[in-house]
């Protein structure tokens, strides 16, 4: 297999991890509740992300004071997300979670506003446009009636994670920030968060069945830790545009595992607006990647050398760090629909 295949065939793998999670966390909030779920799911992968940073060699081990500083909000507002979207599976099917939350593509681009140059082209907006009629037709289910709960909070989830990917690249941006202990230090924070809320279903998870704890395995294992370290690993080897492309399948894979092994169903109507969605966030996606490529204009050449040469400097100090720290590559940021 050449090392293109194999670079997409990760992306491929790490967009079905996570169209599949939400499935397992459906299935693991029918059994446990779902701060109790969420708490699991971080210590699980805390321990696990310890583990990862407690074998590099003894100098890269400790977190700078920057990772620290950007790890503690981050991990406040993935928090949030998770507990809005872990109570929106509850209460949706998987597919629908899946396909719902994919509409932070296209809301991250109107709330992360930084180094971009004019507004967003109407096409863009257009774009925006089918996928909001693509999640009434989702709601809509057999037919056109008030939303259910879990479909209103994914799309309130869809909207704070819209937030925390833009937190994201506000706070890690031209920043020394060594992924794997970012992630450590969010993985840390929920940790904490959810310790109190749990600590009193403590004894109902400790006497939860193989089959709950090898969903609560899967989250923590193979959804957060192993995802992000693969993305993180194939996106150093391929362009942007192709990793987003292949990262974008994940709703497709959301509806295809719910259906497989869920068992359920799509109506015409929803089976319209998963069409709808996936075209929707695919077409606004390739928009705002072209808006963010495209080459200045001629009345916004001088403001843009100069905020091209702020990053260059930004970019030769970073490299200076770096040298003086491990092999790891600087922070990039995606815009991931699950973690």
């Amino acid at each position: 297999m050449s090392d293109v295949r194999r670079t997409d065939a990760v992306l491929l793998l790490v967009a079905l991890v996570w169209g599949s999670s939400y499935l397992s966390a459906q299935t693991a909030t029918s059994a446990l509740p779902v701060l109790l779920v969420l708490f699991a799911r971080y210590a699980l992968s805390a321990l696990a992300c310890l583990a990862l940073v407690a074998g590099r060699r003894r100098g890269s081990r400790r977190w700078t004071r920057e990772e620290v500083r950007a790890g503690v909000p981050l991990g406040l507002t993935q928090a949030a997300v998770l507990v809005v979207e872990t109570y929106g599976v509850a209460h949706t099917t998987a597919a629908n979670a899946g396909l719902i939350i994919s509409l932070t593509i296209v809301l991250t681009p109107l709330l992360d506003r930084g180094g971009r140059r004019g507004t967003l082209p109407p096409s863009f907006f257009a774009a925006a446009g089918v996928c909001v009629l693509a999640v009434a037709l989702l709601m809509s289910g057999t037919g056109f009636h008030a939303p259910r709960l879990g479909d209103l909070l994914m799309l309130g989830a869809a909207l704070v994670r819209a937030a925390h990917v833009a937190l994201v690249g506000r706070l890690t941006a031209g920043r020394a920030i060594r992924p794997a202990h970012l992630t450590t230090v969010q993985t840390l924070v929920g940790t904490a968060l959810f310790l109190p809320t749990a600590a009193s279903g403590l004894p109902a998870l400790t006497g939860a069945g193989p089959a709950i704890w090898a969903q609560l395995l899967y989250l923590a294992l193979f959804c957060s830790v192993f995802a992000f370290l693969a993305q993180t690993w194939a996106v150093q080897r391929t362009s942007a545009s192709r990793a987003s492309l292949l990262l974008g399948t994940e709703p497709v894979w959301a509806v295809a595992v719910g259906i497989a092994l869920g068992g359920e169903r799509l109506t015409p109507l929803t089976a319209l607006g998963a069409t709808m969605m996936v075209a929707g966030t695919y077409w606004g996606q390739s928009v705002e990647r072209a808006h963010r490529t495209a080459p200045p204009d001629e009345t916004g050449l001088r403001t843009r050398d100069t905020h091209d040469a702020a990053e260059t400097q930004d970019a030769t100090e970073t490299r200076g760090i770096r040298d003086t720290q491990d092999e790891d590559t600087r922070c990039r940021t995606t815009t991931p629909t699950s973690v």
